[in-house]
């Protein structure tokens, strides 16, 4: 694989299980002069993991819109950059959505490299119909959360969000007024050694 300069390389990271990276992503990680993270302290353990010393680069959505212009000033003095999540693919309900139409804006070639999404997996043990809505985390006040699940329950479509654990309780109250007569799946701990599957 020819890793170019002038670039944006979306890397995908293991979810859990450090065994899921893919060769790619580590060939991409290691030839990147610098590694966008949205937590550093949290990077270093899976690019340490690999033996992978690079610049790393706080990138989160406090300084995502400070940081995306001097980003794009890296990529056009032709560094390879790539831009990493805590877990998983980047950009889903995780920043980067800015740097990346600026990227769009300049003309810069944006590269995925795929991998492990908790969204597929999960889909993919569930048994539910494959096509599916991916609403990401819900707001965290109540009346908020009854109005977009008021739209959403009309739909026949599998749904898929993000819930912190510790207001599991607060959501699964909600889902049943609005979801009533539906399956559901919780996944927890996705490729973990806890990892767990309740229906």
């Amino acid at each position: 694989m020819k890793i170019s300069p002038y670039s944006l390389y979306i890397v995908s990271t293991p979810i859990g299980n450090l065994d899921d990276v893919t060769f790619r992503a580590l060939e991409v990680l290691k030839n990147s002069e610098i590694i966008l993270c949205e937590d550093t302290r949290h990077s270093i353990k899976l690019l340490n993991h690999f033996k992978i010393k690079k610049k790393l680069i706080s990138y989160h959505k406090f300084n995502e819109k400070k940081q995306a212009l001097n980003i794009i000033k890296y990529i056009n003095e032709g560094k390879i950059l790539s831009l990493i999540s805590d877990a998983g693919t980047p950009l889903l309900s995780d920043p980067g959505r800015i740097l990346v139409n600026l990227c769009v804006e300049h003309k810069i070639k944006i590269v995925p490299i795929p991998g492990v999404s908790s969204i597929t997996t999960a889909m993919s043990i569930s048994g539910f119909k494959d096509q599916f809505l991916f609403y990401g985390f819900l707001p965290k006040k109540e009346n908020e959360v009854k109005k977009i699940l008021n739209t959403l329950s009309q739909s026949q479509f599998s749904q898929i969000f993000f819930i912190p654990a510790i207001k599991l309780n607060f959501y699964l109250k909600i889902f049943k007024k609005y979801f009533s007569g539906r399956k559901i799946l919780i996944a927890k701990e996705l490729t973990k050694i806890h990892e767990t599957f309740f229906r």
